[in-house]
């Protein structure tokens, strides 16, 4: 089975950019749709974005403008650009494979 890890996290101060990164091992990235999804304290985890096999991404209105996916097959990783951050974007950053196969997460923190 596809295992993720995901890196690129930490502290950056608002206005700032990050870029996550989602490396796969035991499978093929290009073959699952892989989604982003984050979880603040005390709030119910959020769908972020998503990429298909085919290569189309979209992310959620939420942060559409400021957020985007990519895919390096030749890396097997997934990417979560993430521009003009905020303090609201703070969470645990997650990658996961069909809904199923999940990253252990990474932190990101916006300072204001």
């Amino acid at each position: 089975q596809v295992q993720l890890v995901e890196s690129g996290g930490g502290l950056v101060q608002a206005g700032g950019s990050l870029r996550l990164s989602c490396a796969a091992s035991g499978g093929t990235v290009s073959r699952y749709d892989i989604s982003w999804f984050r979880q603040a304290p005390g709030k119910e985890r959020e769908f972020v974005g998503t990429i298909s096999p085919h290569g189309i991404s979209y992310c959620s209105d939420s942060v559409k403008d400021r957020f985007t996916i990519s895919r390096d097959n030749a890396l097997n990783t997934v990417y979560l650009q993430m521009n003009s951050l905020k303090p609201e974007d703070t969470a645990v950053y997650y990658c996961v494979a069909t809904n199923r196969y999940w990253g252990q997460g990474t932190q990101v923190t916006v300072s204001s």
